[in-house]
């Protein structure tokens, strides 16, 4: 289901391997809702510790793509970036207008 996607190894080595170009991870809430989810807290948390820097993460939702990075509060994106639309149309949704 789009909805929930199991964690894979070949995610995180991936994030291991190129954590030096990785400007942001992000990922999708296809039904909402438009902010970080307590997992998601957690598991930047861990990122961050593991990479041993603050990342910039993001949430594409079906109206609005969030993003925060370390501390900082969440924030909106606008211009939302140019693959959010991908990403919405592979986790199933559709952006309302």
């Amino acid at each position: 289901s789009p909805a929930a996607l199991p964690d894979s190894r070949e995610r995180w080595v991936a994030i291991w391997k190129y954590r030096d170009e990785v400007e942001v991870i992000a990922h999708s809430h296809p039904m909402g809702p438009s902010a970080f989810s307590a997992e998601d807290e957690s598991r930047m948390e861990e990122l961050d510790s593991a990479l041993g820097k603050a990342m910039r993460y993001m949430v594409v939702a079906p109206r609005v793509t969030i993003q925060k990075a370390g501390d900082s509060a969440v924030e909106e994106v606008s211009p939302q970036p140019w693959w959010a639309a991908l990403l919405r149309l592979a986790s199933g949704m559709r952006k309302e207008e």
